[in-house]
C-alpha cells in the first residue's frame, strides 16, 4: 500500500496543492497534525484534507487551540495573532472537522502516528537522540512516525546496545525502514531546516520503503496572501527561507 505521510500544513493550500500533485496517486494518506496556524488558507487546507479517501488524520497543538482546548497564551505572540485570525474566519464546517481529529496517538498496521511524540502526542518536540530515546518506551508498533518539529529527520533504535542514533536523511532516495525508528517526514507548510521547499514523504507498507521527499511551491503567492490578511510578517519571512 503506498501512503501519503504530510504534516504540519498550517494553512498552506499552495505548498499542499503542490504536494498532492507531486506525490500522485497514492492508497491512503496519514497526515500528523497541524492542519491550520500560521498560514493564510485555513478554509482550502481543511476542506482539501477533507475531501481526501482513506484520510487518517490527528490532530496537532495549533489544531487543538482552535476548537477551545488549549490557551491561545500557550502560544508566542505572532502565532497567538495568527490562531485569533484563524477563529475568526474558519467555517462552522471545518471546525466541526477539526473538533472530531483525534487527540491522542493513532495506529495504522506496523505504525504508530503522533504530532509532537509518542510519549506528547501535541506538544514535545523530538530533536535530539535524548529525547528520541526517551519515547521509545512509549509506542509498540516498529515504528513511529511524527510531525511538530518541522524538520525531517530519522531516529533508529539498537535494542541490543540500548542506543539512538540520528540517521542521515536523503531526499529522493528510497530507503527501507528498519525496527525500530522513529520518522518525520518534515512540514508542507512551513519547513524549518533551512530548505523553503514542502517537505512530506510517501511510505510503502509493504515493502517498509521510506521516501522522504522535497518540492518547490510558489512561496510568493503564499507571503502576499499572508500580507494581505494582516498576518505576521515574520510568517511571510520564514517561509521564503525556511527557517
Amino acid at each position: 500500500m503506498r501512503v501519503l505521510v504530510i504534516s504540519d500544513l498550517h494553512a498552506n493550500y499552495t505548498a499542499l496543492e503542490t504536494v498532492l500533485k507531486d506525490a500522485g496517486q497514492v492508497d491512503e494518506t496519514w497526515c500528523l497534525g497541524d492542519l491550520v496556524g500560521y498560514g493564510p488558507d485555513p478554509n482550502a487546507v481543511v476542506e482539501q484534507v477533507r475531501e481526501m479517501t482513506h484520510l487518517t488524520c490527528i490532530m496537532g497543538n495549533h489544531d487543538m487551540a482552535i476548537i477551545g482546548k488549549m490557551a491561545f497564551e500557550s502560544f508566542n505572540g505572532d502565532a497567538r495573532r495568527s490562531l485569533l485570525w484563524t477563529e475568526k474566519v474558519l467555517t462552522a464546517d471545518n471546525m466541526d472537522f477539526m473538533r472530531s481529529l483525534p487527540q491522542s496517538t493513532k495506529v495504522r498496521g506496523e505504525v504508530t502516528l503522533a504530532h509532537g511524540s509518542p510519549r506528547d502526542p501535541l506538544w514535545e518536540y523530538v530533536l535530539n537522540t535524548l529525547t528520541a530515546r526517551l519515547n521509545f518506551d512509549h509506542f509498540n508498533t516498529p515504528f513511529c512516525f511524527i510531525g511538530h518539529s518541522h524538520i525531517q529527520s530519522m531516529f533508529l533504535l539498537n535494542e541490543e546496545k540500548d542506543r539512538v542514533t540520528l540517521e542521515s536523511v536523503k531526499v529522493n532516495r528510497p530507503i527501507t525502514l528498519t525496527p525500530r525508528m522513529l520518522v518525520n517526514p518534515g512540514s508542507a507548510g512551513q519547513p524549518r531546516d533551512r530548505d523553503p521547499r514542502s517537505a512530506y514523504a510517501i511510505y510503502d507498507t509493504e515493502t517498509r520503503q521510506w521516501e522522504a521527499r522535497r518540492v518547490q511551491y510558489n512561496v510568493k503567492e503564499v507571503q502576499q496572501r499572508l500580507r494581505e490578511a494582516g498576518l505576521p510578517e515574520k510568517h511571510a519571512v520564514r517561509l521564503g527561507e525556511g527557517w
